[in-house]
């Protein structure tokens, strides 16, 4: 992508409103603008990565064998009457009518809608186990929305419902959801942490958290400093201290800041049972399902990155979801036909063996390239210019590295895909 076709929207300073890091560089990236309190627009830049984290995540499900759907945003009333969560769910639900006065509400979950399909859909114990996910947009009428997309009224995420009639099976498919989690989160480059949790107003009874660790998190987790024990602090009635005891009596709680990304619950027949899912057993008797919820915030992986992956420069983006491998930077090259020649021959052999490039062909000031390049995060940076091309080199630098080298221009292409 040559960046003149390019709708790179950075700023200079960070906005007086944008109080953790991640929503400073967001917005000084360019990556989303603010709409109203908690909606975002996300731009060219943020929505390559919000896809790319979107594509991790919709292909760990596909090979866990979940298969994908696609449920309508805007949910009727009567649904959640029968579930009992209508006058539960509280002011984060935003309820209205259409022209007819009849009740809807933009959903924030779909456990209603999902268990409303499979009961309409699902005959036979012979049709389970069945695990159906979508990766959509939710609404919660935060009262504080704040953080930029760290805690935003709309979002997206991925969110997926298991139907079993075995209590094994569903903890199989339990099983089966936390090393699928593990596995996107490793992919995405984080360190986190699968925290037992407080099963809040879903309901049911197991669940795990998985949590990105950052300062700025909002929840404390207690983790066991040897063992593999970790909880968040919600679910220590005596509350948020390190030096306890661990619970697996292996050593002492410490504790940490944490960033919340996925949660995985097991919600028995809450759900099923008050809506009427039942399917005919092996011996032709009527059996309720139970029932499995696993979520991930996808768009909060963004800023959940970003606040683990950063310096005084700007964003460092894993290579997994970077919004461009490389930036290319010619220097001057408005001035000089030989620099202009070998970015343009660069810029065609990186995209031809499927390199995504950021081509800087800006009548532009050196600094404000680098400025630009580390600010938005490209893992890595090719300088072009004229002493470079009279020894055949150009300039690399990777996004972590603290110096430059020089690299043979007809070897660069096999260092960046090698």
């Amino acid at each position: 992508m040559r960046i003149s076709h390019f709708l790179l929207a950075t700023l200079k300073e960070n906005p007086a409103d944008a109080e953790v890091i991640s929503h400073q560089l967001m917005l000084r990236a360019g990556m989303v603008r603010r709409l109203a309190a908690g909606l975002y627009t996300w731009l060219p830049l943020g929505l390559r990565v919000l896809r790319k984290v979107e594509n991790i995540v919709r292909d760990e499900m596909d090979k866990s064998g979940a298969q994908e759907i696609l449920m309508p945003a805007v949910q009727p009333a009567e649904l959640w009457q029968e579930s009992g969560r209508w006058d539960q769910y509280g002011p984060e639900l935003l309820r209205f009518k259409d022209r007819h006065d009849r009740e809807f509400c933009y959903g924030p979950t779909h456990e209603e809608i999902i268990t409303n399909l499979i009961r309409n859909e699902i005959r036979s114990y012979k049709q389970l186990p069945i695990n159906l996910y979508q990766i959509q947009t939710k609404f919660r009428d935060e009262i504080r929305p704040r953080f930029g997309i760290m805690r935003g009224r709309e979002f997206l995420m991925k969110d997926s419902y298991s139907f079993h009639l075995e209590q094994s099976s569903l903890d199989e498919t339990y099983e089966l959801m936390y090393k699928t989690y593990s596995n996107i989160f490793n992919r995405l480059g984080l360190k986190f942490r699968a925290v037992l949790a407080d099963n809040g107003n879903i309901g049911g009874s197991r669940s795990h958290e998985f949590h990105v660790l950052a300062e700025s998190g909002e929840d404390a987790i207690a983790y066991s400093t040897t063992g593999d024990y970790a909880a968040n602090v919600e679910v220590f009635e005596d509350g948020v201290k390190a030096g306890d005891p661990s619970p697996d009596g292996k050593s002492v709680l410490d504790i940490a800041r944490g960033i919340e990304v996925g949660h995985i619950f097991q919600l028995g027949d809450k759900y099923a049972k008050a809506m009427g899912a039942s399917v005919l057993d092996e011996d032709g008797k009527s059996a309720t399902l139970i029932m499995g919820c696993y979520g991930i915030g996808v768009s909060r992986l963004v800023a959940a990155t970003i606040e683990q992956n950063h310096d005084k420069n700007g964003i460092i983006w894993p290579e997994s979801i970077a919004p461009f491998s490389v930036a290319l930077l010619p220097m001057n090259m408005h001035k000089s036909q030989r620099v202009r020649e070998a970015a343009e021959d660069l810029y065609n052999k990186l995209q031809a063996v499927g390199v995504d490039v950021l081509f800087d062909d800006r009548k532009e000031r050196p600094g404000v390239m680098f400025a630009n390049a580390e600010l938005i995060g490209i893992p890595h940076r090719i300088v072009i210019g004229e002493r470079g091309l009279d020894k055949s080199e150009v300039e690399y630098k990777g996004r972590l590295d603290e110096k430059s080298q020089n690299i043979s221009i007809d070897r660069i292409i096999d260092f960046i895909i090698g």
